[in-house]
């Protein structure tokens, strides 16, 4: 059994680790508990990376039993995050492994060398949450019904992109905005989680092989797949 603590930017991600991944990831003993950056109040939103530092070592310190991982949005980092120089001008897909590994870097050098690297596993989101909706934007529809033709026009978006997760880093164009542009009552928190599980967590891995690889390395702090 693997305890888990991911460490999130926002409410929207709370809830899809509680609602999409928990479930999956419980039946392999391996158990999510979501915790929201910041201190108790904060709303969300990404933070310098010093706030997001102090949580990640907390975590590490007083829960040494445990593992910790991320699931912060590339879409609007701030530029003293570890490895956002190093990521300019990269091509999309290698910038969250650049970020990643210099977070890794940070944090094994500040708890030295009693440390077990292997308890924390940051991920990057390239580019935000809604990004992983577009591997099957037409089930917003669930939410939205009567909205055909909108998200008939965010499938033609998604359909120009090798992968969701290369859909841009814009204020006009990140994927949060243009789903907002077609749909202006768009609620993430709810709409989001519910929407991800009716694409389901298979499709969203199969189609976001970024976002893939970490939820791997969570199944393999467990048990091997179930059968049947």
């Amino acid at each position: 059994m693997s305890r888990v603590v991911v460490i999130v930017e926002g409410q929207t991600e709370v809830e899809f680790v509680s609602s999409v991944l928990v479930p999956e990831l419980s039946r392999r003993e391996v158990y999510l508990f979501p915790r929201l950056i910041g201190k108790p109040g904060h709303k969300g939103g990404i933070r310098p990376y010093q706030s997001a530092k102090a949580d990640i070592l907390a975590c590490l310190k007083c829960e040494r039993e445990a593992f910790c991982t991320t699931m912060f949005d590339f879409y609007g980092m701030p530029e003293n995050w570890p490895g956002r120089p190093e990521a300019k001008g990269k091509p999309a897909m290698s910038i969250p492994p650049i970020v990643e590994a210099a977070m890794r870097n940070d944090i094994a050098l500040a708890l030295g060398d009693s440390y077990d690297p292997r308890r924390f596993i940051p991920y990057i989101q390239m580019y935000e949450f809604e990004a992983l909706l577009f591997s099957d934007i037409e089930k917003l529809g669930y939410c939205y019904p009567g909205q055909a033709e909108a998200i008939g026009r965010l499938a033609e978006v998604a359909a120009k992109f090798p992968t969701p997760e290369m859909i841009n880093d814009d204020p006009e164009t990140a994927p949060s905005k243009r789903i907002v542009k077609e749909i202006a009552r768009y609620q993430k928190i709810v709409a989001g989680s519910m929407t991800a599980l009716e694409i389901t967590l298979a499709k969203l891995r199969e189609k976001c092989k970024h976002f893939d690889s970490w939820v791997s390395q969570l199944e393999n702090l467990g048990l091997p797949a179930p059968r049947g």
